[in-house]
């Protein structure tokens, strides 16, 4: 059969092309059809024509089966060109189906050809397969399939650039519970700053920073900023917090737009300013290759001020978690003080707590937990009268008795909150003066009955007392602490932690000069 008939000639011309532009990736179009033929009239057609400055590159397949493997082997064919009759009567059809549903390609943009109608009526073909479009053959002119060609590309650049932006928001909410998971900013900024320079055509080179107030009028170089987010070239500069080695024009932007208390646009650059109610200013440098639209703009203006808005509230939470800690940690240092012991021994039973944790396998964040609940271990002590807390000689049965009511109260005044680190304290609390072989008390827990927190906190506590100043005894020497801990593996002690300690004792020990009495 001949084609001749293809392509009738027109006077319609393709899209002209800038000389000076740079290469950009090509529109990869599939061309199926079992006659050379069509095969090289396409290619002769579309010779030159472009589409959005980029070209077109086919790729041939003269047989279904062909089609199908170069389908499965690529993923950015943005165009199939089906002819329907093939090495069988709906070879097209069946190509078609094998996008959709075999490789589940929804961007791929169908276009049905064929020489012979009635072999596929059109409503038919239509209605039953998912396809963009159905032309026959003796309607392709070259304007036609210029025509089809626009249409279908900027069909697929669309829908690819829909998908990128949806990939990108997923990107975000990821990022976004990341930050307000662990309280850092620096994944929620790369994330979003990732996201806009892809969403607005820019160059990978980006920097946003924030300082905290806008009041005192500082020259850049004294005032104190935080990087939040680098990408490209400006990666070097992630969590610096002065611009002493920032490149000078960017220097020069930032204090002009600091002045000014605007955004600043410059020739292939920008510099975002933004200050909130609460007096911190932001800086955003973002590089481009071309001018920003309006909506651009707009798009970077929005970014930045949210990104300013969730470092501030993070800051908010962060005081808040920072007040929490320090609470805490004045409610174990009054009991201390109280007990006549010095303040410093919560803060060593805390750190030892911690290194504890970590090293018997505890996640970071567990670990911290513990640090920061494990100063409480002793709140019960506020009930326990100060003839019998601060007695120096030895108790009598009644008064151990009341001594030993302690762990029980502490562990009912802090039960009471749903708050993650009280909520631990009154464990602690409750269980520190347990034993691992069950001749502990309030409750006489044994092994593993008794939660590993409190097994943590035993041992810390009692480690650090041993080094310090009673109102009833000396500190000891490390040799002998050492002596009598080993000696309570498996008794007093759970046996692993022991290990544990003995294994870096330097390093526990070490605690002591960090915080001294």
């Amino acid at each position: 059969m001949t084609n001749d008939f293809l392509f009738a000639d027109d006077d319609v011309s393709s899209e002209e092309t800038d000389s000076n532009t740079q290469e950009a990736p090509h529109w990869r179009v599939l061309v199926a059809d079992d006659e050379p033929d069509v095969h090289r009239i396409t290619r002769m057609v579309l010779t030159g024509f472009q589409f959005d400055g980029r070209r077109v590159e086919l790729v041939s397949a003269y047989s279904g089966e062909e089609a199908k493997q170069i389908m499965a082997e690529n993923e950015d064919i943005a165009m199939a060109l089906l002819d329907v009759v093939m090495e069988e009567d709906h070879a097209g059809l069946e190509v078609a189906r094998y996008i959709r549903e075999d490789l589940r390609n929804r961007y791929t943009r169908i276009v049905l050809r064929t020489g012979q109608p009635g072999q596929a009526p059109e409503q038919e073909v239509i209605r039953t397969y998912d396809i963009n479009d159905y032309k026959d053959k003796t309607e392709l002119t070259t304007t036609k399939l210029n025509t089809l060609m626009y249409a279908t590309l900027r069909s697929y650049r669309d829908i690819c650039t829909l998908n990128e932006h949806r990939k990108g928001l997923e990107r975000v909410i990821r990022a976004s519970a990341e930050v307000f998971s662990a309280g850092e900013i620096s994944g929620f900024a790369s994330a979003v700053l990732s996201q806009v320079t892809n969403l607005l055509g820019l160059q990978q080179t980006a920097l946003y920073c924030s300082s905290s107030s806008r009041y005192d009028k500082l020259h850049i170089s004294d005032k104190r900023f935080r990087v939040l987010a680098a990408t490209g070239e400006m990666q070097e500069f992630s969590d610096m917090e002065s611009f002493d080695s920032i490149p000078d024009y960017i220097r020069d932007g930032f204090e002009q737009a600091m002045q000014q208390q605007s955004s600043q646009y410059y020739e292939n650059y920008y510099i975002g300013y933004f200050a909130s109610e609460r007096g911190s200013e932001s800086l955003l440098y973002v590089k481009y290759h071309r001018e920003p639209s309006a909506l651009d703009k707009q798009l970077l203006e929005i970014y930045a001020t949210n990104v300013a808005i969730t470092y501030e509230n993070l800051l908010m939470r962060e005081d808040i978690l920072e007040t929490q800690r320090e609470l805490v940690y004045m409610l174990g240092e009054a009991v201390e003080r109280r007990s006549q012991e010095t303040g410093a021994h919560v803060k060593r039973v805390a750190k030892i707590s911690q290194l504890l944790a970590l090293a018997y396998g505890l996640s970071a964040e567990e670990a911290e937990l513990v640090k920061l609940a494990s100063p409480l271990h002793d709140i019960g002590k506020v009930a326990i009268p100060d003839l019998i807390l601060n007695k120096p000689g030895k108790h009598t049965a009644e008064e151990w008795a009341i001594m030993k009511t302690h762990a029980g109260i502490g562990q009912e005044i802090l039960e009471k909150s749903e708050r993650k680190i009280l909520k631990l304290g009154a464990i602690i609390a409750g269980q520190h003066h347990e034993r691992w072989d069950g001749s502990g008390y309030p409750n006489g827990l044994q092994g593993e009955q008794i939660h590993i927190a409190g097994r943590i906190t035993a041992l810390a506590d009692v480690f650090d007392a041993l080094g310090s100043k009673r109102c009833y005894k000396e500190p000891w020497p490390l040799a002998e602490i050492v002596t009598l801990i080993r000696s309570e593996s498996g008794k007093h002690f759970d046996p692993q932690l022991v290990e544990l300690l003995l294994a870096d004792i330097d390093e526990f020990a070490a605690i002591r000069q960090q915080f001294p009495d």
